[in-house]
C-alpha cells in the first residue's frame, strides 16, 4: 500500500516530525490540531470557546485538502487539559457535526504542547 501525504498552508504547519496527514487506502489519519492561527503559526489567545472553533477549523482545512470534510470524520479523539471543558466542547462540536456523530473519545491530560488546553485528531473515511 502507498501513502499520500496531505498538507495544506490553511492549517498549522507541523511543528514536530510528523504530517498534517496521512492518506493510506481511503482512510485519513490527520495529526492532532492545537489552537494555532494558520497565517501566524501564534496560538489563538481566545476564550476556550475560540480555541476549540480553532482546532475543529484547522481539522477541517486538513480534511479538505484530502477533498473531504469534518462530516466523514469515523473517530475523533478530544484531548483537554481541564475536564470542566467537556460540555463547552460539546455546544462547539454541535455546531461543525450533524448526526450521525463520529465515534469519539474525550481524555484528560496533564498537558498539551505549547500549553495549550485542547488538542485533536482523527480519522476519516473517503
Amino acid at each position: 500500500m502507498t501513502f499520500e501525504i496531505i498538507s495544506t498552508p490553511d492549517a498549522p504547519k507541523a511543528i514536530g516530525t510528523y504530517s498534517q496527514a496521512v492518506k493510506a487506502g481511503n482512510t485519513v489519519y490527520l495529526s492532532g490540531q492545537i489552537p494555532l492561527i494558520p497565517d501566524t503559526m501564534e496560538l489563538n489567545d481566545g476564550d476556550m470557546k475560540s480555541q476549540i472553533h480553532q482546532v475543529f477549523n484547522n481539522l477541517r482545512a486538513v480534511a479538505q485538502a484530502a477533498g473531504s470534510d469534518l462530516a466523514n470524520i469515523t473517530k475523533l479523539n478530544i484531548f483537554l487539559t481541564d475536564l470542566s471543558n467537556f460540555a463547552l466542547v460539546n455546544e462547539v462540536m454541535a455546531e461543525y457535526f450533524q448526526q450521525p456523530y463520529p465515534a469519539r473519545a474525550v481524555v484528560g491530560v496533564a498537558s498539551l504542547p505549547k500549553g495549550v488546553p485542547i488538542e485533536m485528531d482523527a480519522v476519516l473515511v473517503l
